[in-house]
């Protein structure tokens, strides 16, 4: 099995930087991985991907050298199988409320005796080519399980849920949890800005890396003051909007026509 390489990374307390895909074409990692990203979170929550884009969006990243993941739709078996079995490296759970909901998870991403996920030779496992034993023990240690906490129950159950041994690090989730607060988008509020801090208070008290979606070069420092290393870079679909955007008011400026 391949080694995930923002598990070490993030072992090191290095800085890494990821983005959700949304666009299901292998061009988009390609691009995100030759601007030198880390990782990317393929999106099964917002975006209409299906599962053969997902194995397709996987493979370009795997030879782009970045550690896919991919944000599930919901906390079930056969689903969390098959991203896994496509070759994911590890999966993001949105709205996470309860511990259950990581102790299902963990069940079906990982092999005994962590977990019951069901035994396979497909392409993690390189079709059987090396003993499987072999393949169950590397699986066990290089996927990953991720929370995203993005709601007031969330922050209220955030240390219950983050104490689980198998959380490898945890997402806020902003924009959901204004929602929750009452002031939907509003993620520079007090309000969602104490929720945040409170995870990642309960995050340092568990010692399980947190993670923050950077909005702004201003909450980046912030962040990074903090000493968070993991970020999310928003997504493949805005990221590309704003730059289109930008080019064109620039030109446009510069020629005087706009």
């Amino acid at each position: 099995m391949r080694t995930n390489t923002l598990k070490e990374k993030i072992e090191r307390k290095q800085p890494v930087f990821g983005l959700f895909v949304s666009i299901p074409h292998p061009v988009i990692i390609e691009m995100i991985g030759h601007a030198e990203y880390d990782f990317v979170i393929i999106d099964l929550e917002h975006a209409a991907t299906n599962m053969e884009s997902v194995e397709e969006l996987v493979r370009a990243a795997e030879l782009a050298g970045m550690t896919p993941l991919v944000r599930i739709s919901k906390v079930e078996r056969t689903e969390i199988l098959k991203v896994l079995d496509c070759g994911a490296q590890g999966i993001v759970i949105p709205h996470v409320e309860q511990r259950e909901q990581v102790e299902e998870a963990v069940r079906h991403a990982y092999y005994h005796p962590l977990g019951m996920r069901s035994l396979n030779s497909g392409r993690p496992g390189v079709f059987g080519k090396y003993p499987l034993t072999g393949y169950i023990r590397e699986a066990n240690e290089q996927v990953m399980v991720v929370p995203m906490i993005e709601s007031v129950e969330g922050i209220r159950q955030s240390a219950s849920i983050l104490s689980h041994p198998q959380v490898s690090w945890v997402l806020e989730g902003a924009a959901d949890l204004s929602q929750s607060l009452g002031v939907p988008w509003q993620t520079e509020h007090p309000d969602v800005q104490r929720a945040l801090g409170a995870l990642y208070e309960a995050a340092k008290q568990c010692q399980v890396p947190y993670a923050t979606v950077a909005r702004s070069k201003e909450g980046m420092a912030l962040w990074a003051e903090r000493g968070v290393y993991i970020y999310v870079l928003g997504d493949d679909r805005n990221t590309a909007f704003r730059a289109y955007e930008q080019k064109r008011n620039d030109y446009g400026n510069a020629g005087g026509l706009i």
